[in-house]
């Protein structure tokens, strides 16, 4: 049985069912909750690895649910909702939810959301993120302690803006960041012109780390909501030359 446990959060039966029944088929251990207060009780008593919670609960809102898991907590959240409006997106990731997975949805998709979950989860609790100042990503490779980035060997020449950009998506890999998160902490605030100047430096930074027009793609748009950087698989030919060299940072 595969050890992470993932808390469900929705109100509706047979969409619960659904979710619990994808769960149980690939082996996750898992809890459920229908409303609220009795999903914020679970997650504080059971601690578990990922949350899959409905914004329309019959007793509070999802976001409020989001907002006291956060007060204690940074277990992944992703919001599974029939709200499909980039306010309600907005909102929920503005709040502290990790991924946002409209209604109607496949099953494939919520096992994919899962994994990148997964993935970040066991980054975090190994200490990766903390101990290493190289972070990798298919072709793209950041030196944080020299402040430096390469792109196939070759170093990439960012400004001071696009550099700060870079590492805050990096850092949050998988995990899709709003304009205005993203302004916040660029430059501690968020208005208009901010967000505009936000696409601008997104646009040419685009465009040194992805400079083939049908090369990798390592950003990805959420129109009207912000951006994600996307986890890369390395090429198998690279995996298994990195596999043989001792000297190889993972």
């Amino acid at each position: 049985m595969n050890k992470t446990l993932i808390l469900v959060v929705e109100d509706d039966r047979p969409i619960r069912n659904l979710i619990v029944t994808t769960l149980k088929t690939h082996d996750y251990k898992y809890l459920a909750a229908e409303n609220g207060a009795s999903a914020i009780l679970e997650a504080s008593s059971h601690n578990p690895d990922i949350v899959l919670l409905d914004l329309g609960l019959p007793d509070m809102e999802g976001v409020e649910v989001i907002k006291k898991i956060r007060t204690w907590s940074n277990m992944p959240i992703i919001v599974i909702s029939a709200r499909s409006e980039d306010m309600d997106k907005i909102e929920a990731l503005d709040a502290g939810a990790d991924d946002y997975i409209t209604k109607p949805f496949s099953v494939e998709e919520l096992l994919a959301r899962i994994r990148v979950s997964q993935r970040r989860l066991a980054i975090t609790q190994s200490g990766k993120q903390s101990e290493t100042s190289v972070f990798e990503n298919g072709g793209l490779k950041i030196d944080y302690t020299a402040g430096c980035t390469f792109l196939k060997d070759r170093e990439l020449h960012l400004t001071p803006i696009e550099y700060k950009l870079l590492c805050l998506l990096s850092r949050n890999v998988g995990k899709v960041l709003t304009h205005t998160y993203i302004t916040q902490q660029i430059w501690g605030r968020c208005s208009e012109n901010d967000v505009a100047s936000l696409r601008v430096f997104m646009a040419t930074l685009r465009k040194k780390l992805e400079p083939e027009k049908n090369g990798v793609q390592y950003i990805q748009t959420h129109i009207g909501i912000g951006y994600r950087m996307l986890r890369i698989e390395k090429p198998e030919q690279e995996t298994k030359k990195d596999s043989i060299n001792p000297q190889t940072i993972i």
